[in-house]
């Protein structure tokens, strides 16, 4: 497969579906069932639109084992290899994952499997960004977090003792890049979905 971009690579975060332990805040306006199918949803929206896009190899990181069906059929179905998260909290498991493809890679993008606002445009403007050897470039999210980050060096300083899941996240991480002195590129704000009124958006959003 040929590739805009052979020397960067794209890395899905993706927890396995399993009930009680995806999308709980969609409950209990839905079923524990019902917020699985949602996120395998969500998660092959994602990936269906990184496969047609041919940008560049794919990996998608699983969490917490590689040992479920979705994962081989996210294999199968759309060309990506499986790998496993490792860290202690969300920052370190992070980093982990940027730091191993940057050992083949010039240029790295990760993102969550969550956000339906996230085009091809926005992956494209991101793998430009990086290109022109800008050091990190970030995807700001409404509820004050964000939906990708992508960088050319590994920056563990952006990802060790963060506090994660809070309207801070960008803020906070923004500053960091700041005091290290790193050029920062930021796309246009994304959404994700989290809560019920983020699952009736999305359903507002593909009738669209």
């Amino acid at each position: 497969m040929e590739y805009k971009y052979p020397d960067a690579t794209i890395l899905v975060f993706c927890k396995a579906p399993i009930a009680g332990q995806v999308k709980t805040r969609l409950m209990p306006q839905i079923s524990a069932a019902q917020a699985v199918d949602v996120h395998i949803e969500l998660t092959d929206r994602t990936l269906s639109l990184l496969h047609k896009a041919h940008y560049c190899p794919v990996q998608l990181w699983c969490n917490p084992s590689l040992e479920h069906a979705f994962f081989e059929q996210c294999a199968d179905n759309y060309s990506v290899s499986l790998h496993l998260q490792q860290g202690n909290d969300l920052g370190e498991r992070m980093h982990h994952a940027i730091n191993t493809a940057l050992e083949y890679s010039t240029t790295v993008l990760i993102i969550g499997c969550d956000c339906p606002s996230l085009t091809s445009d926005d992956l494209e403007f991101a793998m430009t960004a990086l290109q022109a050897e800008n050091e990190v470039v970030i995807a700001p999210a409404e509820d004050g977090g964000y939906v990708m980050i992508g960088m050319r060096k590994a920056h563990p300083q952006l990802f060790f003792n963060m506090t994660w899941g809070h309207e801070q996240v960008f803020n906070n991480t923004h500053q960091r890049i700041t005091e290290l002195n790193l050029t920062l590129i930021e796309t246009r704000q994304q959404w994700d979905v989290d809560t019920f009124d983020d699952l009736q958006r999305y359903h507002s959003f593909m009738q669209e």
